[in-house]
């Protein structure tokens, strides 16, 4: 857990994506997850989850967001600003079996980057950038909310 990226910076409170990912896994439906604090143009940043579902679990997407929302709002507070979850068939990996957290949020922030040449498999990141546009996740696939 001595990750760089495991302090974020939420509207000037320092919050624990280590701690939130030890929260989302312990949901009954959740194989595997990892929090990303993304670029918030109010805050700073603010935390995102992205969950990989057990075999076998059928469970709604919006479902289980407001469950794990729910489950984060009670153990660390409203100050988390936890929101959205996206839920992903799979997580980028290094061989080596780290998940690529600092590739996914610069995805998401929009933000230029190369993939690594330890990923296990790069085509993940196309399901991620798939799921993020889809569900208008992050500065680079945000609806316009004027609409």
């Amino acid at each position: 857990m001595g990750r760089v990226d495991d302090v974020m910076n939420v509207a000037g409170h320092r919050l624990s994506t280590g701690e939130m990912e030890e929260l989302l896994a312990a949901h009954p439906a959740v194989a595997e997850c990892a929090v990303l604090g993304i670029a918030d143009e109010l805050r700073g940043q603010r935390p995102i989850g992205l969950v990989v579902l057990k075999d076998g679990q059928s469970i709604a997407e919006d479902a289980l967001e407001q469950e794990l929302v729910q489950v984060i709002r009670s153990q660390i507070g409203a100050v988390a600003c936890f929101r959205q979850v996206l839920v992903v068939k799979r997580l980028p990996k290094t061989r080596s079996g780290k998940i690529l957290r600092k590739t996914m949020r610069q995805l998401a922030d929009g933000d230029q980057f190369t993939v690594p040449s330890t990923i296990d498999d790069p085509l993940i990141l196309d399901e991620i950038r798939a799921g993020l546009e889809r569900r208008g996740i992050g500065v680079a696939f945000e609806k316009n909310e004027a609409m």
